[in-house]
């Protein structure tokens, strides 16, 4: 099991800034990319960042980019969301994931081990 444990959800208004936070307790966090989905009701996940293992690349979602960065600090095995000019359309749960390998990109089914989820609610 790698638990993954996201906190830092919440309401904010359109505008509004939340840096959200995903804390693994896997020994060899660093070795897995790691990555950001949302869902919103009655629409499909969808992928938003992801970051290699070593941090050294990253990547988002069209919708996403120039607003929203993902990090992460291998010493303290957490992967984070930095969320600014937050949107109504960016309200969802959001979760992150471990990929099976250094990156996995987009697709879900590159990751094996999910969060349960953090609820952002941006209201206008």
């Amino acid at each position: 099991q790698v638990p993954l444990v996201e906190s830092g959800g919440g309401l904010v208004l359109a505008g509004g800034s939340l840096r959200l936070s995903c804390a693994a307790s896997a020994r060899t966090f660093s070795s897995y990319g790691m990555g950001w989905f949302r869902q919103a009701p009655g629409k499909e996940r969808e992928f938003v960042a992801g970051i290699t293992g070593s941090g050294g690349a990253t990547a988002y979602a069209d919708s996403v980019k120039g607003r929203f960065t993902i990090s992460r600090d291998n010493a303290k095995k957490t992967v984070y969301l930095q969320m600014n000019s937050l949107k109504p359309g960016d309200g969802a749960v959001y979760y992150c994931a471990r990929s099976k390998t250094s990156y996995s990109g987009s697709n879900p089914a590159g990751y094996d081990y999910w969060g349960q989820g953090t609820q952002v609610t941006v209201s206008s």
